[in-house]
């Protein structure tokens, strides 16, 4: 009887700590509800300027906050993820959920990190950041790449189209 009541008692420790995961997440979403919408990625996709890259959507989270995770709009779910790098933007192709892109005009930059929200590697550049904007917001996006080389060819064509882009404006 004494191991009946025992486990009954961690079934409802669990199911307490899932409550409070959900009902958690649920508020920072609602916290999070003044976010704009997402930009639509365009109907009429442009060619890729890179290879594709391919690997892990982390998380996004706050710039310069790297665990204050951004859950509204689906951008705290992980997801397998395929990165175009177009003329008009970043498109990260997440498999299993909304596409997210970033126009170019909203893109701020690009590095490496050794973590964001929901991912941390042993490596000081194993998650490649973008950082973007939205609305009044300012936005890191975390992608773990399957291939470092992927990675590093990537960070010089994002920062050379940044350098054009400034050019231009200038």
């Amino acid at each position: 009887m004494e191991r009946l009541w025992l486990t009954l008692a961690m079934i409802g420790v669990v199911l307490l700590a899932a409550a409070g995961l959900w009902w958690g997440w649920r508020n920072r979403a609602a916290r999070q509800s003044d976010l704009p919408d997402l930009t639509e990625p365009p109907s009429a996709p442009s060619p890729d300027l890179i290879e594709p890259l391919t690997g892990l959507y982390v998380s996004t989270t706050v710039s310069g906050r790297w665990q204050d995770r951004i859950v509204a709009h689906g951008l705290g779910r992980r997801a397998k993820a395929v990165a175009h790098l177009r003329v008009d933007g970043v498109l990260i192709d997440r498999i299993g959920d909304e596409p997210l892109f970033i126009p170019g005009a909203d893109l701020r930059g690009i590095r490496t990190a050794p973590g964001i929200a929901g991912k941390v590697m042993a490596t000081p550049t194993g998650i490649l950041v973008f950082t973007w904007i939205l609305g009044h917001v300012t936005l890191d996006t975390g992608v773990r790449a399957d291939d470092l080389d992927d990675q590093r060819a990537w960070l010089t064509a994002v920062k050379s189209r940044l350098d054009s882009t400034d050019g231009a404006s200038a």
